[in-house]
């Protein structure tokens, strides 16, 4: 007791606090959940299988998945596992009605695809910057499995720039790793933070481990989704590594005055690839392509375009403390590594 005081008491004291703590916990779901619920559809698919020969009959198998509201003239976001060979396609919205839609396009190499439906009052999410997630952010999985309300599992960001293979056998790069977990019928959801701003496409779970899910990187989905929309397909370049973002060391960025403070480093280098003809080796960090910086893989998917297949580009390296500069000629990609 102090003088003159009340009785000191430590549950007194801590209670109040943690309340307060909880609560701002769970207004943030709640807030985030109500902003980007409306946006969140099932997407319904039917897949006929059968080669259609005298005495065979097709069977149709049925399968499910989320997606979202890109556009307000009904452009959808969603993974391509979920879609990929679809006969039919049945959007429905969170109040149970159901439109018939259309595949835009699909890509596997990064399980993205676009679907578009014809239907009143839609509502898109509100897009957000996955350059800017940190590891440890309180993130948000939202689905919506069976087209009469959406569920809802939150988390923190475990670790980024995580890479998956995709069903194409592709390399698909730059993931978010996050323990939110992701219920049955989820794919193709949103992934977003507190402020309800969509930082990734959630993509898939590892069965066999708890607590690992994964999310595309909304960058990635915004480059790759812009592309389907235009042209219902992603013709690319294709040079051969598989990498990861890293940090460059800060007495070689003011050395060399390199104008970004991350790079990529080159886990392989396939056979017979164009980077393995143009000299590069593991280890080496790419600085740019074409004159243009690659602070991360986001930025060389996008200069990897089919503006670049059959065109000799100088690829600036990091190799131990040296840059170097090699040139390469890209090919079109075929569901390879970039």
């Amino acid at each position: 007791m102090e003088a003159g005081g009340e009785p000191f008491s430590p549950i007194h004291d801590t209670e109040p606090n943690d309340e307060v703590l909880l609560d701002s916990y769970s207004q943030a779901v709640t807030a985030a959940a109500a902003k980007v619920s409306p946006s969140v559809v099932n997407i319904d698919v039917r897949q006929s299988s059968g080669t259609g020969q005298e005495g065979q009959h097709f069977r149709e198998v049925r399968g499910s998945g989320s997606g979202f509201v890109l556009t307000p003239d009904g452009f959808i976001l969603t993974n391509s596992h979920v879609v990929h060979a679809a006969s039919r396609i049945d959007i429905v919205l969170t109040d149970g009605t159901r439109y018939d839609a259309e595949l835009i396009g699909d890509d596997p190499d990064t399980d993205l695809a676009v679907v578009r439906v014809s239907a009143p009052l839609l509502t898109p999410v509100s897009l957000g910057d996955s350059q800017r997630a940190k590891v440890g952010q309180l993130v948000i999985a939202i689905g919506n499995p069976y087209g009469f309300q959406c569920t809802v599992t939150t988390g923190v960001i475990s670790a980024l720039g995580r890479s998956l293979r995709s069903t194409s056998g592709r390399l698909i790069d730059n993931l978010i790793q996050t323990d939110a977990a992701l219920n049955p019928g989820n794919s193709g959801g949103p992934l977003v933070t507190s402020r309800g701003e969509v930082i990734g496409v959630n993509t898939a779970v590892i069965l066999p481990a708890q607590g690992l899910c994964f999310a595309i990187a909304i960058d990635t989905a915004k480059f790759v989704a812009s592309h389907l929309i235009r042209n219902g397909r992603i013709r690319r370049g294709y040079i051969g590594v598989a990498g990861q973002d890293i940090p460059l060391p800060r007495r070689v960025i003011r050395f060399h005055r390199i104008p970004i403070e991350t790079g990529i480093l080159v886990i392989s280098v396939e056979p017979s690839s164009p980077a393995q003809r143009a000299g590069l080796q593991e280890g080496d960090v790419l600085l740019a392509y074409d004159g243009h910086p690659t602070p991360g893989i986001d930025a060389l998917h996008k200069l990897l375009t089919e503006t670049s297949v059959g065109v000799a580009s100088p690829l600036t390296i990091l190799r131990g403390v040296e840059t170097r500069v090699l040139h390469v000629i890209a090919e079109e990609s075929a569901n390879r590594a970039f």
